[in-house]
């Protein structure tokens, strides 16, 4: 059963394989199980998005992918790129990777990047995640952050790549929940791998959960 006490944990899952060396089988599986759990969507590499896109078909599954993956230091025109050819591939959703580097830097491009990349995702009606990569950030960076995603027009900002040290944590969460206006929503990813810690995590302010362990995390025994 998907529900964990009583939270139901497969409207908030972002089934997810974005391994370097995923490869087509593990995207028909992805769409399958999240077919068969319920989940909200899918997270595939970008080169993969068209194929789930095809395998996905009228079924109610969010398509997600990813752009400035997973550095996040690329030129704003690259990022761009990418979002329009995600949203051309049939993306319905894309989580950006925040230039940490400008961040910590100091530099006002960071903002304008930010902008830019929201503007075209909204003016294809699509959604823009902003991967803030958490474990690189201090407690006062995450909350500023935050701040400057939501003023820069960004739907979602999301924890981890789960390339880095560390991924998603309750105590980054409170501090995202906290910074931002409720318009803006918070997606946890990295390390997610017990429905203990789905639910930790929703009931911290996390709207969405990305993870790779969606359906462990659905089968548990409640």
């Amino acid at each position: 059963m998907p529900y964990f006490g009583a939270v139901n944990l497969a409207p908030f899952i972002e089934h997810t394989n974005l391994s370097p060396a995923v490869v087509v089988g593990d995207i028909d599986r992805l769409v399958e199980e999240a077919r068969q759990h319920q989940f909200f969507g899918v997270c595939v590499p970008p080169f993969w998005v068209k194929r789930a896109k095809r395998e996905i078909g009228v079924a109610p599954i969010k398509l997600v992918t990813v752009a400035g993956f997973p550095l996040g230091y690329h030129m704003t025109e690259t990022k761009l790129e990418e979002i329009k050819r995600a949203v051309d591939d049939g993306a319905d959703e894309i989580d950006v990777v925040l230039n940490v580097s400008a961040f910590k830097t100091g530099i006002p491009w960071t903002k304008i990047d930010i902008a830019k990349c929201s503007r075209l995702a909204h003016d294809h009606q699509k959604v823009l995640k902003v991967i803030l990569e958490t474990a690189l950030l201090s407690d006062t960076e995450i909350a500023e952050a935050c701040k400057l995603c939501a003023d820069a027009g960004a739907d979602f900002v999301k924890t981890s790549t789960g390339f880095a040290s560390g991924g998603a944590t309750v105590e980054h969460v409170k501090i995202m929940k906290a910074a931002i206006p409720p318009s803006v929503g918070i997606k946890a990813s990295g390390g997610i791998k017990t429905a203990e810690q789905a639910l930790a995590l929703i009931e911290a302010g996390a709207s969405r959960l990305g993870t790779s362990s969606g359906v462990k995390i659905v089968s548990s025994p409640t």
